[in-house]
């Protein structure tokens, strides 16, 4: 697997369009423009996106270990199939696209706010999202065990996979439509006077 540093970056790297199965040690990307870039099978080493701004980037399949997301902004982006270990998303911001099966386990996402993103089987077991934005998500059969969403804006978003038992939603925003989708999966039984 070829390792690439800020170093190379700079040279020529980052004006290539495609990068497969590619090792990023310490890449700092910090106020960069991304856009219509493909990342496939790569691997991100204590790298920062601080402030960058990304549109319709594609993340396929990669692994990202330590790395910082301060004040990133993903628009129409997908991060398929990646995992995120150690990494922190301050103020990160990401409009639409598609992270289905994703791997973000224990991630605190409280200051965060996803807008409008299919996270389908995506795996947040654990996920801090206190008083964060979470809305019209697509989170159809994630797994969230453990998940808390405390004062969460959750409005618009699938809650079919929330299990209210094993989930936090103390002071959460959701709609009425929400509401009777966790009563059904309290068991409860909803009916007219």
């Amino acid at each position: 697997m070829k390792t690439i540093t800020t170093r190379d970056w700079d040279a020529s790297a980052g004006k290539q369009r495609k990068h497969d199965e590619v090792r990023f040690s310490s890449l700092d990307l910090c106020e960069t423009d991304l856009e219509g870039v493909e990342f496939s099978g790569c691997v991100f080493y204590d790298s920062r996106f601080n402030c960058s701004q990304q549109v319709d980037v594609a993340y396929l399949n990669c692994r990202f270990v330590n790395c910082n997301f301060f004040d990133a902004t993903f628009t129409n982006c997908k991060t398929v199939g990646s995992s995120f270990d150690g990494c922190t998303f301050d103020l990160t911001t990401v409009d639409g696209g598609d992270w289905s099966f994703i791997s973000l386990p224990r991630a605190d996402l409280g200051t965060a706010s996803f807008t409008g993103v299919r996270m389908r089987e995506a795996d947040l077991t654990g996920t801090r999202c206190r008083n964060g934005t979470m809305r019209g998500l697509d989170l159809s059969a994630a797994q969230l065990t453990g998940a808390d969403f405390t004062g969460c804006d959750l409005r618009g978003t699938d809650l079919h996979a929330v299990d209210p038992r094993t989930t936090e939603l103390r002071d959460a925003i959701i709609t009425a439509d929400q509401a009777i989708v966790l009563a059904m999966a309290l068991g409860l039984q909803i009916r007219d006077a």
